[in-house]
């Protein structure tokens, strides 16, 4: 009877052993899974970090909607409205020039004109001003109602004509380094400090005044680079 629970010890422990290293693979295989799904999520976000950024495709870019040398015509008009769209109104309309090559500077390219403003009586009344200019190409209208208009055809832009600027205040402060027949038997001293009481007297509510600008200079800006976006840009 010796015999049989010998053979029967050691085969417990023979399995014994054998479930555990069945244990110890299974467990080493699952953490070479982990690592190798670590590495790729690695790579995965270093790829989008640092790999080079692919040029875009030409067919998305935009450029420029004129042409260089491409005719067009130029509308200012004055409001005193900030939002325009009195287009019919030809008083209203100062200036028109036709034909003007784009982003071509020469002596046909500049354009100038005088003329003689008489302003309404709300604009006398510290009212404002405000020139609407508008371009085209050569046979388009400016106006978004017309029936020919088209968007891609036309830009304008608004600025205004009036500055608003503090009044300026009479000086009345002395030089003491004036005449010498005026300064002879006068206190130099106690005229400063009656000088420094009779501003602080005048100090008030800063007063503002419209200034008219005397000229406007309308000068287009050109980009031919070919980017995600442009446009035609008005200055004044």
């Amino acid at each position: 009877m010796s015999p049989p629970a010998a053979v029967a010890a050691a085969d417990g422990g023979t399995g014994g052993g054998g479930q555990q290293s069945r244990q110890q693979q299974q467990g080493g295989f699952g953490h070479s899974i982990t690592g190798i799904i670590r590495i790729a999520v690695f790579w995965y976000f270093a790829s989008k970090f640092f790999s080079p950024k692919k040029p875009a495709d030409p067919s998305h870019l935009i450029s420029n909607l004129f042409q260089k040398g491409e005719p067009m015509d130029m509308w200012l008009y004055l409001s005193e409205h900030q939002r325009f769209n009195d287009f019919g109104n030809e008083a209203s309309l100062v200036w028109h020039e036709t034909n003007i090559p784009y982003a071509t500077w020469g002596p046909e390219s500049t354009r100038t004109l005088s003329l003689n403003y008489h302003p309404s009586d709300a604009l006398k009344n510290n009212g404002s001003l405000y020139a609407h200019v508008f371009f085209a190409r050569s046979g388009y209208p400016p106006d978004p109602n017309d029936p020919e208009y088209q968007s891609q055809a036309a830009f304008g832009r608004t600025h205004s004509l009036v500055a608003y600027l503090p009044k300026s205040r009479s000086d009345k402060r002395k030089s003491l380094l004036g005449n010498s027949k005026d300064a002879e038997g006068s206190e130099p001293v106690a005229m400063v400090v009656d000088d420094a009481e009779a501003e602080s007297k005048d100090d008030g509510p800063v007063e503002w005044i419209a200034y008219w600008k005397p000229n406007i200079t309308i000068n287009l800006v050109e980009d031919f680079t070919r980017k995600i976006f442009a446009c035609s840009v008005i200055t004044c």
